[in-house]
């Protein structure tokens, strides 16, 4: 069996200003993709896995059509001498937006099948924050989706998808997909498979992979930040018995949206000002204020300084604050040392448009050692307030991104991130975990951004209409 890997993954809020540029993305080509540990699950398949290549970028603002352009161009053109195939897997996400293209997956997805052929089958695996089109679903064979946010099932949902493809090639057996959109965007913050309803209602579905006739069960929360008539919730179903797939798709995707109102942040919210408030009255430590409209893992900018303004305002103490990215603030850090006091313009360097930066005197306290420019990180003090200024829009989600920087969370009273749920690593010591629904181009409250382009009516944003779900087969599928 000779399959080919390849894809592109990225999350990108079209609110956001600032476009990702070739820079942005880790790129693996050629050999270096099989031999990465992103893929190296694909050794337990009894199949030739044939690389391509496959881009990948943290959540931020649309791709630049010529980044596109580039990457799309190069995987074509390494995909052609491969030819002919019996299998190609695509590791996506689900929720790009290219800068002057809606349905960015559609175009990827479409431009291989239509260079593989119709005998090809195709498997893609996504995030369950991405967003499905019928563009998408018919020119796939195979679908599945993650089951947990946070994503603690990554490689999990890749195996699900590579184990379908290798199944049907071994046997001969062409599954059909099929998918019920429901008009329900919401952001994963609402959604976390940890807290209700998303628990129970994602805690179906292996029950639903054990019936006879499915091989997978996906449910799509969709990407709530991209402005775009794709931006929705879905039941998507793998199998060979269309019957039993229509039945189930339907129940998930009703029991979705009769569960739509239930939906509840997991952890206690406030604005701003509320939550460094009890941040500073709180009598446990640390505590983890994440800054969500700014989180640069959902699509934020990553360099307000909303936060940090008054935090300052109020002579917090006892702060670790990961972190800001600004270039230019990082960089007067580096040339002028540790132990140096500078005067410091800090945040609003990305977004000019979005907030005010900071301004005051810092100490330079630590200064992260590398050869790569754009990997700079300083700490910096101001009163009782570390912060991490980064040369680049990065999240600090694991323990090690504050010891690596000399800095300890769990002697810290107070602990900001920009974030929405916290991650596996984070949650545990939050005593307690606030989470500010802060403005930004990931706002928590999806109603304040502008829709001009997503479906109407959809659930939050229109709240009086009534629905029933409908399914939709894939062109490709047997029974089509």
């Amino acid at each position: 069996m000779r399959i080919a890997v390849g894809g592109i993954h990225i999350e990108c809020s079209t609110y956001n200003p600032v476009l990702n540029e070739e820079s942005d993305f880790r790129v693996l080509r050629g050999e270096g993709l099989l031999e990465s540990p992103y893929f190296a699950f694909l050794r337990d398949y009894d199949a030739e896995f044939m690389p391509t290549i496959h881009a990948r970028a943290i959540a931020g603002g649309p791709v630049s059509r010529a980044t596109y352009e580039a990457f799309k161009s190069e995987f074509l053109e390494r995909l052609k001498p491969l030819l002919p195939l019996d299998g190609l897997y695509l590791a996506m996400h689900g929720a790009m937006y290219v800068d002057g293209m809606e349905d960015a997956e559609g175009d990827w997805i479409s431009a291989a099948r239509a260079l593989v052929g119709e005998d090809c089958t195709v498997s893609a695996s996504y995030d369950l924050h991405g967003n499905v089109t019928q563009r998408i679903i018919d020119a796939l064979d195979v679908y599945s989706t993650y089951r947990t946010a946070p994503h603690i099932d990554v490689e999990e949902t890749m195996r699900r998808s590579v184990s379908m493809l290798v199944r049907s090639l071994k046997t001969g057996v062409k599954p059909l997909v099929l998918w019920a959109p429901i008009p329900v965007v919401l952001p994963g913050e609402r959604t976390s498979t940890v807290d209700e309803p998303a628990r129970s209602l994602y805690a179906i579905l292996p029950e639903i992979d054990a019936i006879d006739g499915v091989w997978d069960a996906s449910l799509m929360v969709g990407y709530v930040w991209a402005d775009e008539p794709r931006a929705t919730a879905a039941a998507i179903m793998t199998g060979t018995d269309r019957a039993v797939l229509e039945r189930e798709a339907i129940r998930l995707a009703q029991a979705y949206w009769d569960a739509r109102e239930d939906f509840i942040f997991g952890c206690e919210t406030g604005s701003v000002e509320e939550c460094v408030a009890r941040a500073i009255a709180s009598p446990t430590a640390p505590v983890v204020l994440a800054e969500s409209g700014d989180n640069p893992t959902g699509g934020g900018v990553g360099d307000r300084a909303d936060v940090l303004a008054e935090l300052i305002s109020r002579n917090a103490t006892g702060v670790v604050f990961a972190g800001i990215a600004d270039r230019e603030a990082t960089e007067a850090c580096y040339a002028a040392g540790v132990g140096r006091e500078l005067e410091l313009s800090v945040g609003a360097s990305l977004d000019t448009q979005g907030s005010k930066p900071v301004i005051g005197r810092f100490i330079v306290k630590f200064l992260h050692e590398t050869s790569d420019p754009s990997d700079r990180q300083a700490v910096v003090s101001l009163g009782g307030i570390d912060l991490v200024l980064s040369a680049k829009r990065r999240p600090y989600h694991h323990i090690t991104d504050f010891t690596r920087l000399g800095l300890d969370p769990h002697a810290a009273k107070i602990i900001v991130v920009k974030s929405g749920y916290l991650s596996p690593e984070l949650a545990p010591i939050a005593n307690p975990n606030l989470m500010a629904l802060s403005e930004g181009v990931v706002d928590q409250f999806v109603e304040r951004l502008p829709r001009l382009r997503k479906q109407h009516p959809t659930y939050p944003f229109d709240k009086d209409f009534a629905f029933e779900p409908q399914v939709f087969l894939s062109a490709r599928s047997p029974q089509a």
